[in-house]
């Protein structure tokens, strides 16, 4: 019975070995079949059959074999649109952005104009400063009819798992401009009842539950606008505002330019202070200034007639103040301890800008002290360094490359990955957050 033991161990032995043989080779051959190219090493997994952890071993092997495919497939994929930030724009009613400037669509369903036969004016003065939702909406629209990815950040897709961010076509700006005011027989505004209907759509959609809002792009770019809905559509990604010329250091007869409201609220009451200290000084323009009648014509001759244009903190942390300036190639003078500045990821704007502590600008002198040190070679740097960056200011359509349009969607892609983290983390023990798909 011993004997016979030892043969039928003996034989299952080899028997077992004749099987995983057989195995091994019908699964290279299934391999082969299937056109993937696995990287094998066939000795190793020879010998491998010889080892009571054959199975374990096969697995592992296999696991790190298709994370090469998989990387390998998706090298093949990449082209010219692989760094472009992917965007998915919801097709939200007209309502919600072109009728409120007036489009009207043709035929039932129309949700947005042909741009290639019309685009819809944005209307001009102040309205243009807090424009951008305008801007980049024309942006992704123009995205579909355009072959040509040279010079483009961002473009449009119409399937949300292939996107990086969710954008969210609101006028807000115009909205809280042309709407907020209650019309006869209207007990809510038009602007308030929008921002319902917004916050309502939002949280209804599959995209903003499957991240929670973490990967949406809302534009509340005027201070004042989307106030009833923003805590509402938090933690989203809000883009917010508080936010040709060849004169040289000779030509600019002023040393400081400063024209605008100088009487403000908590921070912007250094205005009134910095104004007492500097009116009298002769090569000082601080004086009160408004939009009405030629008072931006006035403004923009002013500042492009200066070496330095002070901007200070008003009601809120900044205007576009600094933008012009930086238009009329005029060196900012930012006095602004809370100030926060676009691409600034991107950008060092102390190359273009000079910086002053609110409590160093409020001792005596040490505002002209500082300016009148800096010297005609430092000027003509900054000078120099404004008319390079100036285009990154500009709202265009069509957009171009590295203009403000541009710039903008590549600030949102460098936040990309933060946000994809965020969401990740918060769908750990989550049940209502869905995983976001695995996309090869």
């Amino acid at each position: 019975m011993s004997k016979m033991g030892f043969f039928t161990h003996r034989y299952l032995f080899h028997f077992f070995l004749l099987t995983s043989a057989v195995f091994i080779l019908s699964w290279l051959l299934v391999l082969r079949s299937a056109g993937r190219t696995y990287s094998i090493d066939y000795y190793k997994l020879l010998s491998i059959a010889k080892n009571n952890n054959l199975y374990a071993n096969l697995q592992a092997r296999a696991s790190i074999n298709e994370e090469a495919v998989i990387l390998s497939r998706n090298s093949r994929k990449c082209d010219s649109s692989e760094h472009i930030l992917k965007v998915f724009m919801y097709d939200l009613p007209s309502e919600f952005h072109f009728n409120l400037l007036g489009w009207k669509g043709r035929g039932r369903g129309v949700v947005w104009p042909d741009i290639r036969s019309e685009v819809p004016d944005y209307p001009g003065g102040l309205n243009l400063q807090h424009s951008i939702e305008y801007w980049l909406t024309l942006d992704l629209l123009n995205s579909e009819f355009t072959k040509n990815l040279g010079g483009r950040s961002a473009i449009r897709v119409h399937n949300s798992s292939e996107a990086d961010v969710v954008f969210v076509p609101f006028f807000s700006s115009i909205c809280y401009n042309r709407y907020s005011k209650l019309k006869p027989n209207q007990k809510r505004s038009i602007n308030s009842l929008l921002q319902e209907k917004l916050v309502t759509f939002l949280t209804a959609q599959d995209e903003w539950k499957r991240s929670g809002g973490n990967d949406h792009i809302v534009m509340a770019h005027h201070p004042n606008s989307l106030l009833d809905a923003r805590t509402k559509l938090w933690p989203a990604m809000f883009i917010l505002s508080d936010f040709d010329d060849a004169s040289d250091f000779d030509s600019r007869k002023t040393l400081l330019y400063f024209q605008g409201a100088i009487y403000r609220k908590d921070g912007g009451i250094i205005r009134q202070e910095l104004y007492y200290m500097l009116k009298n000084e002769k090569d000082v323009h601080f004086a009160f200034g408004s939009v009405q009648k030629d008072g931006v014509k006035q403004a923009s001759t002013g500042m492009r007639s200066s070496k330095f244009c002070l901007n200070i903190a008003g009601d809120t942390p900044s205007s576009n103040r600094l933008f012009d300036a930086i238009a009329s190639h005029c060196v900012p003078v930012i006095i602004s301890d809370e100030i926060e500045l676009p691409y600034e990821d991107a950008l060092d704007y102390s190359e273009f800008c000079v910086f002053v502590r609110t409590s160093d600008a409020l001792k005596e002198k040490f505002l002209l002290n500082l300016v009148r040190n800096i010297t005609k070679a430092d000027w003509t740097r900054m000078w120099g360094r404004l008319k390079e960056v100036e285009n990154f200011y500009k709202f265009q359509y069509p957009s171009q490359a590295n203009d403000a349009v541009q710039m903008i969607w590549q600030a949102v892609s460098r936040k990309v990955p933060a946000v994809k983290l965020k969401i990740h983390r918060t769908g750990r023990f989550s049940g209502s957050i869905t995983p976001i798909e695995r996309r090869d």
